[in-house]
């Protein structure tokens, strides 16, 4: 077969599925997109709208009538592609605090995630595309070219955190960060509306002892054996 058009990159938080898919779109010239930005652009809509978070009935109603772009073009600013809400660039608007501390609850109303859903696959539908998010393979594409799920243990994910606060010069709390972590993945895999699990027909692919090139060596040479009609394993 040609290249797969649609390739779905899922895991636990911590486990590289983002740095991998954008590296991996790079090489391909696909467009990169992570789902989560969307849960991001309704949840600054609302806010801009002065919405409270916590009416899920009102900000489903935002979610429904806002339309939602991610592109590969915009500025030269270090963005990986740029967002746009209702035709507003909205990529470093998204990434504000007041987003951050209330996106959760937003994704969490299943109204929303169905609507976005929705947008999610039109996007897909448009090129080629490596999406990654938490239930790309099983919800938003099960049709997908290309299934992985990426894992790595609470542990090394910890390590991994770590390792990026101490280059930012942050304080580190190792234990607190681990525990942090297990809560979060107890929470991801129980969720009742899309739980984080990967695929029947996923390829699982372990990084605990891989770095960011060889986790991107690993994605290319499976899509390498797609396109020679072997069977990715």
């Amino acid at each position: 077969m040609s290249k797969p058009a649609t390739i779905a990159i899922d895991g636990f938080a911590g486990s590289g599925k983002s740095t991998a898919a954008a590296r991996l779109a790079e090489a391909l010239d696909y467009l990169y997109f992570d789902t989560g930005v969307m849960y991001r652009a309704v949840t600054w809509a609302i806010l801009e709208q002065g919405i409270d978070p916590g009416d899920a009935e009102q900000v489903s109603r935002v979610a429904e009538a806002l339309t939602i772009d991610v592109v590969a073009n915009g500025p030269d600013d270090g963005r990986q592609f740029t967002v746009l809400a209702d035709g507003q660039d909205v990529t470093w608007a998204i990434r504000e605090p007041a987003v951050e501390a209330n996106v959760s609850l937003v994704s969490s109303y299943p109204r929303v995630r169905t609507v976005l859903t929705d947008q999610q696959r039109r996007i897909a539908a448009a090129g080629p595309v490596v999406m990654a998010g938490r239930d790309v393979g099983t919800v938003v594409l099960p049709q997908a070219d290309l299934k992985i799920f990426l894992v790595a243990s609470a542990e090394e994910r910890a390590h991994r955190r770590c390792k990026q606060l101490k280059e930012q010069h942050k304080p580190i709390d190792y234990d607190r960060i681990l525990t942090a972590i297990i809560e979060r993945d107890k929470k991801d895999r129980e969720n009742p509306v899309s739980p984080t699990i990967p695929a029947e027909d996923a390829v699982i692919l372990n990084t605990d002892n891989l770095n960011v090139d060889e986790v991107v060596g690993e994605l290319q040479t499976l899509v390498k054996q797609l396109r020679s009609g072997l069977k990715v394993a």
